[in-house]
């Protein structure tokens, strides 16, 4: 099974934070616990809007939450 292309850092996050569980944020994103953790497991990406606002929840910039990883497995010749 093939990884997918975007990565997220959110439990390292919600532990950095209080060990905050998933459902705490959820109800500060407007979410529910299991749409967190479908996330948090790469099981689903979200949109634009609910990934700038769980970076909002932690104080950092979207891109320390998510990382793109897709060129990664480009080979070069």
């Amino acid at each position: 099974m093939t990884p997918p292309p975007i990565t997220n850092t959110i439990r390292r996050l919600r532990f950095d934070h209080g060990e905050m569980t998933q459902a705490e944020l959820a109800e500060k994103i407007g979410m529910t616990r299991q749409t967190v953790a479908a996330i948090e497991h790469n099981k689903y990406s979200p949109s634009l809007e609910a990934a700038f606002r769980i970076a909002e929840v932690f104080g950092v910039e979207i891109g320390e939450v998510f990382q793109w990883k897709a060129g990664e497995k480009e080979t070069r010749g």
